[in-house]
């Protein structure tokens, strides 16, 4: 057994037992159509020239209540947005509870498997029926003031003391249920009950590239949520640009990567940005059974609001909600290709998970904190981006379509 160097607490090379999860890795040919030939495109480092670009956006966008109402108007009311991972209902007979934006919600797995979504709330007075937002094994859900009971279809089915209700009727105090779909791993919900559910944002060839890396079946190893003073979308900015990389995570994970642009592709409302690490060469994308994640780091901005980035063996994925102009909650999951079955594989894990809690916490969320409370100076009146983040302006572009 080869022991695996965890430089700055990630998995770059080494091999362990066949039952880990982590023997088995992602050469090129695992991916889907469209990320190889995205990978194909990025050309060595010392071709890979940054442009000049002028682009700007007004400090107004990160601090106005009226801006901030339109976004929730126009944005997180009228599309489906990402809530979960298929992974935290991997199997039928599941619930769990949702309040990152603000709306209690419910999903659940049926025990035909489907996936559902219904507002928190019993129809008897409206109190919660699940009170944390971790996931629940259960065929039932009881509301805990008057044991009012509901299948995970969101159906009515046991109502202490009924004969005491004159003219009650059962088949229409079930859920109030809304919208959703599942695709690529991820369940979307219409937050709004009343809106005309669009799930336009959904792409099939955003859906292809994260079958391709295999998110429906993967393992949750672990789960944080941060409760950040920092309008959402700065928050989510870091994971649009690599102009930081090397000045923000300089004691970190900086000397991995290269101070190089990325290979950006729009997938309908959705971006990926591939880049290859400091030691990536197109050559190694041909040595055959090469791990494909240890030269190459695949990030997406899934619209509106949730960021997925892949490291060799596991996945990181951010659900960046925004509660308030300068409040907002992320929900990160750090999901691997399976569970660990002995000691070393649990501590590669644990490092990891450690690692990048420390990266997103202590440094992105921290500089997006940071920022929030500098522009709330009235200091700058407008944010300038280099060519190093042009991708930056490129989403606010897809954004602003809808403001």
């Amino acid at each position: 057994m080869n022991l695996i160097d965890t430089r700055a607490g990630d998995i770059v090379a080494g091999e362990l037992s066949p039952t880990t999860g982590l023997k088995r890795v992602q050469t090129i040919n695992d991916l889907s159509q469209s990320q190889i030939a995205a990978i194909r495109k990025i050309p060595s480092h010392d071709k890979a020239a940054p442009k000049a670009i002028e682009a700007t956006r007004p400090v107004s966008i990160f601090l106005d209540q009226a801006h901030y109402d339109l976004e929730q108007k126009n944005v997180f009311r009228r599309f489906g947005v990402p809530v979960t991972l298929s992974a935290l209902l991997a199997k039928p007979g599941s619930v769990i509870a949702h309040e990152g934006y603000g709306v209690p919600l419910l999903v659940t797995r049926d025990k035909e498997g489907k996936v559902r979504a219904f507002l928190n709330a019993c129809m008897h007075k409206g109190s919660k029926l699940v009170e944390d937002c971790e996931p629940h094994k259960t065929n039932k859900m009881s509301c805990p003031y008057h044991a009012w009971t509901y299948a995970l279809d969101g159906r009515l089915v046991g109502v202490p003391r009924e004969e005491t209700m004159q003219n009650f009727d059962k088949s229409k105090r079930g859920l109030a249920e809304l919208a959703c779909r599942e695709a690529g791993g991820i369940i979307w919900v219409m937050l709004d009950q009343d809106a005309s559910p669009d799930f336009s944002n959904m792409d099939d060839e955003l859906t292809a590239d994260l079958e391709a890396f295999d998110i429906p079946r993967m393992h949750v190893y672990g789960r944080k949520t941060f409760n950040l003073n920092a309008n959402w979308k700065l928050v989510q900015e870091p994971f649009l640009e690599g102009y930081h990389v090397q000045r923000l995570h300089a004691r970190t994970v900086g000397p991995l990567f290269a101070d190089v642009p990325n290979v950006t592709s729009v997938l309908g409302h959705n971006i990926r940005q591939i880049s290859g690490k400091m030691d990536f060469t197109p050559e190694c994308l041909d040595i055959a059974g090469e791990n494909i994640h240890k030269s190459v780091t695949h990030a997406y901005l899934v619209f509106p609001n949730t960021v997925i980035v892949t490291s060799p063996y596991y996945i990181s994925v951010m659900f960046i909600m925004p509660s308030a102009p300068g409040k907002t909650v992320v929900d990160y999951v750090m999901l691997t290709r399976s569970g660990t079955d002995n000691e070393k594989a649990a501590e590669v894990y644990k490092r990891s998970y450690e690692m990048i809690l420390n990266v997103f916490g202590n440094e992105d969320f921290r500089a997006a904190e940071i920022s929030q409370a500098g522009l709330s100076t009235g200091a700058l009146k407008d944010v300038v981006y280099c060519g190093l983040e042009e991708t930056i302006p490129l989403y606010y572009s897809i954004l602003e379509r809808y403001l």
